[in-house]
């Protein structure tokens, strides 16, 4: 396929305008590219509850040959107890029953261990964020913000309903250093395993998922995405 021209669109989907937006976009002018280039996709993807013993699929019916370089998680607890035992498991080129490449938890994958415990001067355990430049565990709250200055204008204003909210979090793992190849095709899956300090059990919640990679084709079989309402965090 040739490779003449490209274009990036914003689209704001919020009822109200947008008073203002700041970009920078970087690029490189180049006579002519190589045809073995490749094309770079992004694919987001959600399950609001996810399936007992049923995998969460992050990307799935990529053919050709390409790169697998990134994965972005956004998980909402809805049960109990830990929710990163499950494994992220590579599908390559034909592979049906056993994944070729399959990580340990969920937490080892993106670079944290022991449920990223941390504890406090009484010896309470919470959960502890970094960021680094290929992998991060940057976010986790408890705590609903979205009617912070409702009404009353205020940051952190009182409201009637509280601000409790589900454990979100969000975690991001860059395969810039160890890109996953494949030639044929490519599955890419996430078990949905919990431990509640005494055994590993199955748990449904909340999934979303950015994947990225590398791919000779500029066509995914992929599905639109969702409606805003349908992409709405609990």
């Amino acid at each position: 396929m040739e490779k003449f021209t490209c274009g990036i669109c914003v689209t704001n989907e919020h009822p109200k305008d947008i008073s203002s937006f700041f970009y920078t976009i970087n690029y490189n002018l180049v006579d002519e590219l190589d045809n073995d280039v490749l094309y770079f996709h992004a694919y987001w993807n959600r399950e609001r509850q996810t399936k007992l013993q049923k995998d969460y699929v992050v990307i799935d019916n990529i053919h050709g040959h390409g790169y697998y370089v990134g994965t972005f998680l956004a998980l909402t607890a809805l049960e109990r107890y830990w929710w990163g035992e499950g494994e992220f498991k590579f599908y390559i080129d034909g592979d049906e029953q056993y994944p070729t490449i399959s990580s340990t938890g969920t937490e080892d994958y993106f670079g944290g261990a022991w449920a990223f415990h941390q504890k406090d001067l009484y010896g309470r355990p919470s959960a502890k964020n970094y960021s680094t430049l290929f992998l991060g565990y940057p976010f986790h709250s408890n705590r609903d913000a979205t009617r912070d200055r409702f009404e009353t204008g205020k940051l952190n204003a009182v409201h009637a309903f509280g601000d409790d909210g589900l454990p979100r979090h969000g975690l991001y793992r860059w395969h810039l250093l160890d890109p996953i190849a494949f030639k044929e095709n490519l599955k890419v899956t996430l078990q949905q395993i919990g431990n509640d300090d005494i055994q590993l059990f199955e748990r449904e919640d909340d999934v979303s998922t950015v994947a990225y990679w590398y791919q000779n084709s500029a066509e995914g079989a992929m599905d639109p995405i969702p409606d805003r309402r349908a992409r709405l965090p609990r």
